[in-house]
């Protein structure tokens, strides 16, 4: 981090300002998050768990939910639940919170997302996503070897509309067909 603290003050003073975006997976001290303020223009976390158990079987992390729910809390305080956009509609400033829902758990889903709107507000920016794709690593563990159902999706759907969130996007249902790579090609990432 220090090094992209000076990067990052190092083109600003040379008159550079490009956009800084900070996309993370939200497992981020609340002293990393003070140390950017100022120079990160949008933040993208991922906010992965509510449910411990889940955090700790599945990222070895069962302390997750403490450290995202502080990160996500700093990053609100600097930037609040507006997003801003250029003259030509680019964004250029905010927060926009990401939830992929995960095959068997819903319930954590739907306490990402009743943290998110008690705790911090149903006007931040959201982007719930489907896209859950097993790759060949979890074959063998269940429920991480499958897509998440539609019934799934739905119920996680309806507990976010429920709970007032009117600012982002929800995945289509059946992006993980679309918006995954395919990495058992040479190149995944060339079509």
């Amino acid at each position: 981090m220090p090094q992209v603290r000076t990067l990052i003050q190092e083109l600003h003073r040379l008159g550079y300002c490009p956009l800084v975006v900070y996309n993370t997976n939200a497992y981020e001290t609340v002293e990393t998050l003070r140390s950017l303020e100022g120079l990160v223009d949008v933040y993208l976390p991922d906010f992965k768990y509510m449910d411990h158990g889940l955090a700790a079987r599945w990222s070895g992390a069962s302390d997750y939910p403490e450290v995202a729910c502080a990160a996500i809390r700093e990053m609100y305080r600097q930037k609040g639940n507006r997003l801003f956009y250029t003259g030509s509609g680019k964004l250029s400033s905010g927060i926009i919170v990401r939830h992929l829902v995960l095959p068997g758990a819903v319930a954590n889903s739907i306490a990402v997302f009743r943290f998110l709107a008690e705790e911090i507000s149903p006007r931040l920016a959201i982007s719930l996503m489907a896209q859950y794709n097993p790759t060949q690593e979890v074959a063998d563990l269940p429920p991480l070897n499958r897509k998440i159902t539609a019934e799934e999706y739905q119920e996680v759907v309806r507990v976010v509309e429920t709970l007032g969130f009117e600012n982002g996007w929800f995945q289509e249902f059946d992006s993980a067909d679309c918006y995954n790579p395919d990495f058992t090609h040479p190149s995944p990432f060339k079509g």
